[in-house]
């Protein structure tokens, strides 16, 4: 992403990865998204963001706010979809959790999916501790949470918009904001266990959220290339290796760290036992 913003795939980049990495289908003069915007709007005078839902009967931008995109999509595309697809057979925001995701929403949001920014751009050392404090924080009850869940997605046996909006972070987490975004005081596969079982089910067992729709070289080229104040000579990180580990297998650091946890609730049972 360079000065005019997010940019579709141009003539000489075969080499690119992703089926889903085209220019765009509708109009393939367009080099950038900005000009969709301006073809809405000539006088647009406002940010060129992603995700942007493109209405292609009325040429125009119906929303370019991901809460309220994920929100349309539970419904309004249903005549679209073959029937395993459509509500009630997948529920995002079914109704006996809608508040319960919705109070969490509201921390995951501001403490991690906009934490991992607030803690890259800051621009003093203070506003920076503050920040990736309070984002680590929030991993941590993430962490409590999935550990006592029945799982094995967030509010148990079903996917909800929890999942997804969360997963959009996670995933990033150690390939990007670790190093790019100095998120550093502990990594997904070392340091939170159950979160690292949730997002490798996720990648690895549902098919919305695997290589068909998360391409790592993709994640780490945006960053690393698009923010010159952070990365001035746009150098790409070659690890972590892998980019995501497979179900079942653990960095060393996380096998014993589940082993002393493990020992500690033994531990703490006994002492129980013991005192009743």
């Amino acid at each position: 992403m360079g000065e005019k913003g997010w940019r579709f795939k141009q003539d000489d980049e075969d080499d690119v990865p992703g089926e889903n990495v085209t220019k765009d289908p509708l109009h393939p003069e367009f080099s950038h998204l900005r000009e969709l915007y301006f073809k809405a709007d000539k006088d647009y005078s406002g940010r060129f963001t992603v995700p942007t839902l493109w209405d292609k009967k009325n040429e125009t931008v119906v929303s370019n706010e991901s809460a309220e995109i994920i929100r349309m999509f539970y419904t309004e595309f249903d005549d679209l979809l073959p029937e395993k697809y459509r509500t009630p057979n997948v529920d995002l925001f079914p109704k006996n959790l809608q508040s319960t995701i919705e109070e969490a929403n509201d921390w995951t949001y501001n403490d991690i999916n906009n934490g991992v920014y607030k803690s890259g751009f800051a621009s003093s050392q203070e506003a920076y501790e503050k920040n990736v404090q309070t984002l680590f924080k929030s991993l941590d009850r993430v962490e409590e949470h999935l550990s006592t869940s029945p799982g094995p997605f967030y509010h148990g046996d079903k996917i909800t918009e929890a999942d997804v909006r969360l997963f959009t972070t996670i995933i990033r987490f150690d390939v990007v904001y670790v190093q790019h975004f100095k998120c550093n005081i502990r990594d997904i596969r070392s340091g939170y266990p159950a979160i690292h079982r949730w997002v490798k089910n996720l990648y690895w067992n549902v098919e919305a959220f695997g290589p068909l729709t998360t391409q790592f070289e993709h994640i780490k080229r945006h960053y690393t290339r698009s923010h010159g104040q952070i990365n001035p000579y746009a150098i790409t990180p070659f690890g972590p290796v892998p980019d995501i580990l497979p179900i079942g297998e653990e960095v060393p650091a996380a096998e014993v760290l589940r082993k002393e946890r493990g020992q500690a609730v033994r531990t703490e049972k006994m002492q129980s036992q013991v005192q009743g």
